[in-house]
């Protein structure tokens, strides 16, 4: 096995993804806030992961649209990064886009070659290049640690040149970390690790493979050597999840020992893994449930489950 420590000046990401893709508003409600101080206090992270919306109609739009309805406002993001840090939590902001139609971001494509009158890749590499960088610019302004510029955009990946010269424009205005969060089993593919300060990926790994995929995203570290950390990782609390974890839609009987069972696995095999750099787990909602409704909840969230005492215990382990 290759020996790869993490980097010695990079902390421990223990992350949540809080109230992702929470539409206009969603922050600026009392349970928003609670619900993050419940986060920091019941799991003991040191990190939330915050994920502004850009939405496009569909996976060939060419438009992105930042400051509708679906988005979270500036001020409510600003106000929520700001009592994020009051709570001692340090901040990671992913703006991320999505299709309206339900289309997986993965599958956002165009032609290689500019067609007349055909949507192009390079309309929507400026539209989504603005996107990024009236994020990056708030991340800025209120200090975020990291800025993930983007996520699981698989089709994207292969446009090198265009993805160089957005972190490049990034980091022009954006002076923290840069990193990009590509999709599960595409650590390998993305030939542009180089100009990211982080590699990141999402882990959504059957409970039964986690030595043979962490084998082969070792490889990809060896050869950046850069520090890594799974942006995204978690599984539901639905039978049958723990073998699929990336399977949202699957609509299993609730079972909230397979999820735990499945974040113990996790946690076990990674943190074997000395170059692996934190978590930054899928998700934690902006309003929760009733905490006596937690047994009828399949869904991600760890909330009042026995993964979330997994979760504590976990995290208590790597704080430095």
């Amino acid at each position: 096995m290759v020996n790869i420590r993490r980097k010695e000046n990079m902390d421990f990401i223990n992350g949540i993804t809080f109230g992702p893709f929470a539409h206009r508003g969603s922050f600026e409600t009392a349970a928003s806030f609670d619900s993050l101080a419940y986060m920091k206090q019941r799991t003991g992270a040191n990190y939330v992961i915050l994920v502004p919306a850009g939405v496009q109609e569909n996976a060939h739009s060419e438009k992105i649209d930042y400051h509708g309805k679906w988005t979270l406002g500036d001020q409510e993001l600003i106000h929520m990064i700001q009592y994020a840090k009051s709570l001692g939590l340090k901040v990671i902001l992913k703006p991320t886009v999505n299709c309206l139609d339900h289309t997986w971001r993965a599958f956002i494509n165009f032609f290689d070659h500019d067609v007349p009158c055909e949507p192009k890749w390079s309309n929507w590499f400026q539209s989504y290049t603005a996107f990024q960088l009236h994020f990056a610019k708030i991340a800025q302004e209120t200090g975020c640690e990291i800025f993930i510029a983007g996520c699981e955009m698989v089709m994207s990946e292969r446009r090198e040149e265009e993805w160089r010269k957005l972190i490049a424009d990034i980091k022009s205005v954006y002076k923290g970390q840069v990193s990009y969060n590509t999709d599960k089993y595409q650590e390998e593919h993305v030939t542009w690790w180089d100009c990211v300060d982080i590699i990141s990926s999402s882990g959504y790994y059957p409970i039964t493979d986690w030595d043979q995929e962490l084998d082969r995203i070792e490889a990809v570290i060896k050869k950046f050597n850069k520090p890594f950390f799974f942006a995204e990782t978690g599984c539901m609390s639905s039978r049958g999840s723990s073998k699929i974890p990336n399977d949202w839609t699957l609509h299993g009987a609730v079972d909230l020992d397979e999820q735990a069972q499945w974040y113990r696995e996790m946690f076990e095999k990674t943190l074997k893994r000395g170059w692996v750099s934190g978590y930054g787990l899928w998700d934690w909602s902006w309003n929760l449930y009733h905490p006596g409704d937690a047994d009828k909840n399949g869904g991600y969230d760890i909330f009042g489950k026995p993964a979330e005492t997994v979760v504590r215990e976990y995290f208590s382990k790597t704080l430095i």
